[in-house]
């Protein structure tokens, strides 16, 4: 095992010298991103409207999400906006020294990384976007000011700029966002909207190819310094991760967030316990509870992480019950019906 040099002028710039060592395995785990020309695009899976029955395949899209719910309808425009906020998880990444794109167009294998990332995740909500404005079902223009405001609102990830804990919050989040789509999918199918469940089924691949790749940046991290990167992964989990569609809003008082969040919750899109089964995932994966030889205030970090799911979940179902018992209210993505 190799271990980081242990004087530093702050941990943070240990952790950007470990990062940018990590440049060859990465370039070793490019393969994780698709090839453009053999990948899927959004016009794959949605009605050509170059040809004659441009309008049928538009009709029969319509016919097949009126067994959406609206909880479901709510879900899945939230998600939508969440990957239509794209600009500012880049802009996030990029904060990070070690790993960012020094020039914008750098040829090192973060920034291949980074911009190859963007561009995959970049379909998901054109295709959603474009799946919901042919749907009828939803305000657009409502979610196209949700989507405006969320992007100039930004988004802070709370990593503090250390390049161990932007890649930790990403592949927390990578396994949550497919999580999501996932179970959209399950929905979708069982409301008799066979697209939208190869749409989120599809996104959601993406996604775990994604998180595969982050995991195994992080893995590499703890291999060469197991005491910062579970220090880091502790800081991580003792802020919660912060939901990167948080901000989002109408440029007014409407709680989006909690409502989006809620509804999701209580239809089992994502909820309390998904949060501590992504916990407990990448603990194993990690192999945190094996690691040895630990400092104090490392081996302290372990100790927390490893307890950490099981206070979780016992705590889930009470947040799942207030979940429940939380009103219905007005959602400006479904004309003003109550969610």
């Amino acid at each position: 095992m190799t271990q980081v040099a242990e004087v530093a002028a702050s941990p943070i710039e240990a952790h950007i010298e470990v990062a940018k060592s990590l440049e060859p395995f990465v370039a070793s785990q490019l393969h994780w991103l698709k090839p453009a020309d053999d990948t899927w695009q959004p016009s794959d899976l949605l009605p050509d409207l170059t040809v004659e029955a441009w309008s049928a395949q538009i009709e029969q899209l319509r016919a097949c999400t009126q067994g959406l719910s609206d909880e479901v309808l709510v879900v899945l425009v939230g998600d939508t906006i969440t990957e239509e906020a794209l600009p500012a998880y880049l802009a996030m990444f990029n904060r990070h020294e070690g790993v960012k794109d020094e020039t914008g167009s750098s040829d090192s294998p973060w920034a291949q990384w980074s911009r190859g990332w963007t561009a995959e995740e970049n379909r998901h909500g054109d295709l959603l976007n474009k799946y919901l404005y042919l749907s009828g079902r939803v305000n657009m223009r409502a979610v196209e000011l949700t989507t405006q405001h969320l992007i100039a609102n930004g988004f802070n990830s709370k990593t503090d700029n250390d390049p161990y804990c932007g890649l930790i919050y990403t592949a927390f989040q990578e396994r949550a966002t497919r999580v999501s789509h996932g179970n959209v999918a399950r929905l979708a199918h069982a409301a008799g909207d066979p697209l939208l469940g190869k749409i989120c089924t599809i996104i959601a691949g993406d996604e775990a190819r994604h998180e595969e790749a982050y995991k195994r940046f992080v893995g590499k991290i703890l291999e060469m310094d197991p005491a910062g990167g579970v220090l880091a992964f502790a800081q991580m989990m003792k802020m919660t991760i912060t939901m990167p569609a948080c901000l989002m809003s109408h440029g007014h008082a409407e709680n989006l967030f909690g409502q989006f969040s809620s509804v999701a919750q209580r239809i089992g899109v994502y909820t309390a316990h998904d949060y501590a089964q992504i916990m407990q995932h990448l603990i194993e994966y990690w192999r945190i509870p094996l690691l040895k030889e630990l400092p104090p205030e490392a081996a302290r970090a372990q100790e927390y992480l490893c307890r950490l799911p099981g206070r979780y979940r016992r705590l889930a179902d009470r947040i799942e019950r207030q979940a429940a018992q939380l009103p219905r209210t007005p959602s400006s993505w479904i004309f003003g019906r109550s969610v």
